[in-house]
């Protein structure tokens, strides 16, 4: 709909719609500066969780999975001895560790993504 018949169709009685108008386009560019804040600090986020990590062990220490904070494995690190075991339980203990630590590194993301959301919220916009 258009701003000027917005106005029109909401203007109190003895108020121009062009006054009701420029509230109107005034709330709306104090929106948009507060979405451009909040922008800002998403980026901000994103990169930081790209640079923190979180290292799982598993198997005694045996197995070790270092994973970003944006789900991107940096490093396995598996004790040589704990390859003579039986395959199958190393299989198991591998990937045990590379799913924790995969839930661990999602679970602190959403976290930190939900306190934005929460700004966004405040601000007026829709939760993501």
């Amino acid at each position: 709909m258009d701003l000027a018949i917005m106005a029109t169709i909401f203007a109190l009685p003895g108020q121009t719609a062009t006054l009701h108008s420029n509230c109107i386009m005034a709330g709306l560019g104090k929106f948009m500066k507060q979405m451009a804040k909040l922008q800002k600090k998403m980026g901000a986020l994103q990169e930081e969780l790209a640079e923190k990590e979180i290292t799982v062990s598993s198997g005694g220490g045996a197995v070790e999975v270092t994973i970003s904070l944006q789900q991107e494995m940096r490093a396995l690190k598996i004790d040589p001895e704990f390859l003579k075991e039986d395959p199958e339980m190393v299989q198991e203990t591998i990937l045990e560790a590379v799913k924790e630590a995969y839930s661990k590194s999602s679970k602190i993301s959403e976290e930190a993504m939900q306190a934005i959301s929460q700004e966004m919220q405040m601000a007026g916009m829709p939760g993501m």
